[in-house]
């Protein structure tokens, strides 16, 4: 064998092992893009069943301002200690949204007596409505990122930074110490979740919860 067949050769295993190489990574890289594109589908329809069993809450201070912001924070207070002694117990989202539509005049009235009560004169408008909410944690459960249906309550401009937390099941977000989610809440979810889409939405946060609803 000749000096120039011998460069030919190692030439040649050399290209065999870059072509092994590069289909190893193309191979590596087309099924990450499946895995992701099945995730990301996988992720959008658990969100998508997620928004039709739960009723989340949003409420909009009138302004960043300390007073708007602990303004905004006794109008929550009100309105769930309205729901808590008025509604009655019930097993759906759907039958809580019925509720609240049928009493939304009582829960602007409670509203605004508190912003009265604290020398204010802001307008407050109720509604369910369709909200787009980010990636949150409630506990140890997390809810993606998409839209959700809302009892949302804007108080004047409704400009300031806004709290949020789920009416149904009723895990609603206090602060951030000692995260606790109460069991009642989870049972809810199992109950409408599969397996799967349970295990898939729970998560390690930091998020104190507080079981707000038909405690006896």
């Amino acid at each position: 064998m000749n000096i120039a067949e011998k460069i030919y050769g190692k030439i040649e295993k050399h290209a065999m092992k870059i072509c092994f190489v590069l289909a190893v990574v193309l191979a590596v890289l087309i099924t990450t893009a499946v895995c992701q594109r099945t995730d990301a589908a996988e992720q959008t329809a658990l969100q998508t069943h997620l928004a039709q069993e739960v009723l989340r809450f949003h409420v909009l201070a009138n302004s960043d301002s300390d007073e708007d912001q602990e303004l905004k924070l006794q109008v929550r207070d009100a309105v769930l200690a309205y729901m808590q002694e008025n509604m009655p117990e019930e097993n759906s989202a759907d039958a809580v949204k019925d509720w609240i539509r049928a009493h939304i005049d009582e829960i602007e009235d409670a509203s605004l007596s508190v912003i009265a009560e604290n020398g204010a004169d802001y307008p407050v408008s109720a509604a369910v409505t369709t909200c787009w909410f980010p990636d949150k944690s409630y506990g140890d459960v997390t809810f993606p990122a998409g839209n959700y249906e809302a009892l949302r309550i804007e108080i004047g401009e409704a400009r300031g930074h806004n709290w949020w937390c789920v009416l149904y099941p009723g895990l609603c977000f206090m602060d951030t110490v000692n995260a606790v989610v109460p069991d009642e809440g989870k049972e809810q979810l199992k109950n409408v979740l599969t397996e799967e889409e349970y295990s898939r939405i729970t998560a390690d946060t930091d998020f104190k919860i507080s079981w707000f609803f038909w405690q006896k």
